[in-house]
Order: structure tokens, then sequence, then C-alpha cells
């Protein structure tokens, strides 16, 4: 039952709201978890508290192990973990330039085994958060908890593996990039 209720949420998610297409698709034990919204299906609120969404999130744009020790850790305070990827557009602002398109990054992020579901970033992270719904958000210990929605537990990791090593920054400078 668990693993039905993590592929209707993750379908949810994706699809932000089930689609009508993609409902009549599903068997009936499946419906039977999921009601109908204004932006499609959802589960039921029985349904989603049998699962815990933990959400995280950056840049991801020289993928490098203190991202993969970040997730492997955010995964542990869940059973789905949904990583935000942020948009071109957003890193751009933030840090300058970015090596790779938000689309390989975002691919990349999925391919890791902790991750359930990457999302690009929404138009701003008050909607990814009412898309995601998130239990928990963890935070790496280089980020700041700027999202600290009522309800949701906030995780900030503390360890690292070797801030001078693992800084995508620091990995771009001596690359010459």
């Amino acid at each position: 039952m668990k693993e039905t209720i993590k592929k209707l949420y993750l379908m949810q998610v994706r699809e932000n709201g089930i689609s009508s297409e993609s409902y009549e698709k599903l068997n009936e034990d499946e419906k039977a978890l999921l009601e109908k919204e204004a932006n499609g299906y959802q589960l039921t609120a029985k349904g989603r508290q049998q699962i815990k969404v933990v959400m995280t999130g950056g840049a991801f744009d020289i993928l490098h192990m203190g991202h993969v020790y970040t997730l492997n850790e955010a995964k542990k305070h869940g059973d789905i973990l949904v990583v935000s990827v942020a948009t071109d557009e957003l890193i751009k602002k933030k840090k300058g330039k970015l090596v790779h398109a938000q689309e390989y990054r975002a691919k990349m992020v999925e391919f890791l085994k902790p991750v359930d579901l990457a999302l690009l970033g929404i138009e701003s992270p008050e909607k990814t958060l009412e898309r995601v719904k998130p239990d928990v958000i963890v935070y790496g210990y280089d980020q700041k908890s700027f999202l600290q929605p009522e309800g949701v537990k906030i995780v900030q990791l503390k360890e690292n593996l070797d801030e001078h090593q693992l800084k995508t920054s620091k990995i771009i400078r001596e690359l010459g990039l």
C-alpha cells in the first residue's frame, strides 16, 4: 500500500495534480486513494499521512560528493526525497554563471539513488512548497534555512565531507571556467 501511495504522490507532484487522463489509467484501488481538486486529482489526507516527504534543493551545477552526501542524509529523514533544482535564471542572478543547463542538472540529480523526484525550481520557493507539501526540509551545512513553513520540520545538516574540496565554486575556479 505504501508503495502505491508513494507512486501516486510522485505523479501528483510531477504533474502538479494528477490529470484526468492519468487518473483514467489507474486501477480502482489507486483511484480510491485520490480525490478531485481544482488542479487535478490529489492524494486524500489519509493517504498523504502515510508517507513522509522530504525536500531539499540546490544548484547542483557541478555534481560532487558533497551533493551526494547531502542527498543521502536528506533521504534518511523520510520515505520520499524531492529535490528542487535551481533554475538557470536564479543561478545567473546569484552566482553569475553556470556550467550546465537546468534540464541537464535536474536529470543528473534524478538519476541519483536517494532521489525520488527532481523538480526544476518553480517560479518561487513558496510555489514549490505548495506543490511538494513536504513534511521535512533538509538544508546542507552551507545553506541558509530561508524557508521555515509552519508545521514542517527543518533539518540543518551540520556535517560536511571536506568543505575545501567540495565546493562547486572552488571546482569551477580550479577548472578555469
